[in-house]
């Protein structure tokens, strides 16, 4: 892009903002439309737990979004330098925890992570951890567990403090900003004939009607505030139905998720989620038994076949980005560096993850 360009960005999620503030910060002139608010009320990027554990979803996932993973927790921390406020990122490893009668469970999966860790670098290699190990690295929770598996160098961030900084950094750099605006595909393309270079079409689920593949998938988090449990890691527990995780956040708050559910439903959380998930961080740490609860989500996640992000061109203009599902906030920066590599004519990192789709 060696020219200052007219880009619209449709969609003001954490893609449409990433975007939004790397075209704005290269010199661009950036206009958003978003059919929400400022605060992003129900997207899933405001209610995600925001985990960076490429090496713990190589277990549930396929392996371009474990490469995008690893490229982007060394994006991340340049990402986050680059804007006005501060965002908090944690990168000292994750754990992964499992009650006794959960044992030969958590055997077949930690196998697997260990023979998916040979083809990464050997500071992610996991390490099986001790009770006494354990008490070094979370001693409010040794008395619990016999042993684990701590993967070093996964981490964390705040997605609302992110998802703040960015379009605080959207309005420094004087990105026209376009909130509670539902234009369809007609009333784009009306507005890119005017002189407009790109439009990126960022709207997750919002985009079905162009992108047919886009579906949701349903997904339950709670956040809790639990001043008297001080866990620093986010941890992941054996759950007999789906991959459960408790992320602490900054100032006593935990996300707690997540149920997984093939549909497009986004009405309230069911009873059955609410308790297994509430009885689940119960079960990890007793002093959840006194925390509050802050919020009880639905979210619609967007996913693409084989649950894989991916990009596309259905026109000369428009490029059209989605299915990040529940890998959003570790698949972002790949995702985001491919794009702009793809309009400079540069397919290298678009190729190297397997993002390009056809129309």
């Amino acid at each position: 892009m060696a020219k200052a360009l007219h880009c619209i960005v449709w969609g003001a999620g954490l893609m449409g903002r990433l975007l939004s503030h790397s075209l704005a910060q290269a010199g661009h002139r950036v206009q958003v439309h978003d059919a929400g608010d400022p605060e992003g009320q129900g997207s899933a990027a405001r209610i995600a737990a925001s985990m960076l554990a490429p090496l713990a979803e190589s277990a549930i996932t396929e392996w371009p979004v474990v490469q995008m993973g690893q490229y982007s927790l060394g994006r991340w921390p340049e990402l986050i330098e680059s804007l006005p406020a501060p965002v908090f990122f944690q990168q000292t490893g994750s754990l992964l925890l499992w009650h006794r009668q959960d044992a030969p469970q958590a055997k077949s999966l930690v196998d697997k992570l260990f023979v998916n860790s040979q083809q990464l670098p050997d500071d992610c290699q996991p390490v099986s951890i001790s009770t006494e190990q354990l008490q070094t690295l979370e001693p409010e929770l040794s008395g619990k567990f016999q042993q684990g598996l701590w993967l070093p160098r996964e981490g964390q961030l705040d997605n609302r403090q992110l998802l703040d900084a960015l379009l605080q950094s959207m309005q420094q750099l004087g990105v026209g900003i376009h909130w509670h605006s539902s234009l369809n595909l007609k009333e784009i393309e009306r507005l890119s004939d005017s002189g407009v270079d790109w439009v990126f079409d960022c709207r997750g689920t919002g985009a079905k009607s162009e992108w047919p593949a886009v579906r949701g998938v349903r997904g339950e988090v709670i956040r809790l505030h639990a001043p008297e449990v001080h866990i620093q890691r986010p941890v992941r527990l054996m759950h007999p139905r789906y991959p459960l995780y408790i992320a602490p956040k900054p100032h006593g708050v935990f996300v707690i998720g997540a149920t997984e559910i093939e549909s497009d439903d986004s009405s309230p959380a069911s009873v059955r989620s609410a308790l297994e998930l509430l009885s689940a961080a119960y079960s990890l740490h007793s002093g959840f038994a006194e925390a509050r609860i802050l919020e009880i989500n639905t979210q619609r996640r967007p996913a693409l076949n084989h649950n894989l992000p991916g990009i596309r061109q259905p026109s000369a203009r428009m490029v059209q980005i989605n299915g990040l599902y529940r890998h959003g906030f570790l698949v972002a920066p790949a995702v985001l560096d491919a794009v702009m590599g793809l309009v400079n004519g540069e397919l290298a990192l678009a190729n190297r993850f397997q993002l390009l789709q056809d129309v």
